[in-house]
């Protein structure tokens, strides 16, 4: 097995949860599956470690911005709210599985924390 296959293996758990995440657009409890694995598989590998740091992040601010969405329901912004939370998520989980499926970390964010590099 070369490094490079090992590492990408090293990442299936990231891959797996990027994975419960864009489900989670359709069921949301794939979404909670999917932070609980993240904070079962931290410690194991510091590559994997960044994004599991990432995928756990995501689901609280997306569970933040979910809130104020159903709370400025009320004055006519909450959809564009969730608009934003809908194409922020997005763009997460597909530029974190890209990282992961490349066998890179996560060095950070960029965009105002939109996309991972």
């Amino acid at each position: 097995m070369t490094p490079d296959t090992r590492t990408t293996n090293d990442l299936m758990p990231a891959k797996i949860i990027y994975g419960l995440y864009a489900v989670g657009y359709l069921v949301a409890l794939t979404t909670l599956a999917g932070v609980v694995y993240a904070y079962m598989s931290r410690g194991k590998n510091p590559v994997l470690d960044t994004h599991l740091r990432f995928q756990i992040r995501t689901f609280w601010i997306s569970l933040l911005l979910a809130v104020v969405g159903m709370v400025t329901m009320m004055v006519g912004i909450g959809f564009l709210v969730w608009a934003f939370l809908a194409v922020w998520g997005l763009i997460r989980v597909v530029s974190g599985f890209l990282l992961a499926n490349d066998g890179k970390p996560i060095s950070g964010t960029k965009y105002w924390g939109v996309m991972a590099y």
